[in-house]
């Protein structure tokens, strides 16, 4: 299946900044075997009165930290999560059980290596970690990010996040308001974007991610009227883990639910917001899920030919199942 799901990606089309103004970048739409091209700030005419857009409005922490051995060499650290009053990191650089290392002073130590990862004792609390740390942002983007906002969805609120639910990146509240008007439900739901949107999926399964759904949401998107539409990846996830029979259930907790071609759908999610994703990728097995291995692979060629821009600042997808 992920030789089907494999395409060359040049890297110049891989997006090092994001469109300005945001919902302004390039927007294929998906119709079953049709495809049109728009520019993102026109989804409104694809939504109508009584329909749902459901959000992930999880926010990205600043958990990149630059750590110094006593030797002078550089640690790079991406903090990922609490574990027994320390904290599991992702470390780029020289290191083994028992290194010590200095973040802004305070002394720390990798206390043991776990399969690609590490536990380390850093003596700060996680707001402590914010206020010196930078956003992380994903190595394909190796230009400098001038301004964390551009890695922050408009309506992040809820912290949890290493990376962004990026699909949601391309909204402006000036489209809100114009979906509003339209009669469009906006609902939003979070779920805390971790390794498991980036491993690769013979090493994601296992990997949990945070999900939480309130019992207005969870009704808001059962009593839609109209069509109901989830804004990426995670926020599919995160539907899917609280379904069943087409209907939401208001709940939370840790998901591992791992979706590719072949998989029955227990939402009631009829369209898709997403990004362009890597080759053979976990978002992209979701994707192809969602709207077909063939009709995916055949939109990426017609927007590789058409010279959309790639990947988390890149341009948006809309996938509809069914119209009106």
């Amino acid at each position: 299946m992920l030789e089907q799901l494999d395409y060359i990606l040049p890297k110049d089309r891989i997006a090092q900044k994001p469109t300005f103004p945001r919902d302004h970048c390039n927007l294929l739409v998906l119709k079953g075997k049709e495809i049109e091209h728009r520019k993102f700030y026109q989804i409104v005419e694809y939504f109508d009165a009584g329909d749902v857009l459901v959000l992930n409005n999880s926010k990205v922490m600043k958990v990149r930290l630059e750590g110094r051995k006593a030797t002078g060499g550089k640690l790079d650290i991406l903090v990922i999560g609490e574990k027994d009053g320390d904290y599991e990191c992702l470390i780029r650089g020289k290191y083994r059980d028992g290194t010590e290392f200095f973040i802004n002073g305070h002394k720390c130590k990798v206390i043991k290596k776990m399969e690609g990862r590490c536990l380390v004792s850093i003596p700060l609390t996680m707001n402590e970690i914010e206020k010196i740390g930078k956003m992380p942002t994903p190595p394909y983007i190796k230009e400098e990010v001038k301004d964390d906002e551009w890695y922050q969805t408009v309506y992040a609120k809820e912290k949890g996040s290493i990376a962004a639910p990026t699909a949601g990146l391309h909204f402006t509240e000036e489209l809100f308001k114009k979906l509003r008007h339209r009669g469009v439900e906006i609902v939003f739901i979070t779920l805390h974007v971790g390794l498991a949107t980036f491993l690769p999926p013979e090493r994601m399964r296992g990997e949990k991610e945070y999900y939480s759904i309130s019992k207005e949401a969870a009704e808001k998107i059962n009593e839609a009227e109209g069509k109901v539409v989830a804004v990426g990846t995670t926020t599919v996830k995160a539907l899917e883990s609280a379904s069943k029979n087409g209907k939401v259930f208001a709940t939370s907790g840790w998901s591992n639910l791992f979706i590719s071609p072949g998989y029955q759908f227990q939402s009631p999610i009829k369209g898709m917001i997403t990004n362009f994703h890597m080759p053979k990728s976990s978002p992209l097995m979701l994707t192809a899920a969602f709207a077909g291995v063939d009709e995916i692979m055949r939109a990426y060629q017609e927007a590789l030919k058409r010279d959309y821009r790639f990947l988390s600042f890149g341009d948006a997808m809309l996938i509809l199942k069914c119209l009106k």
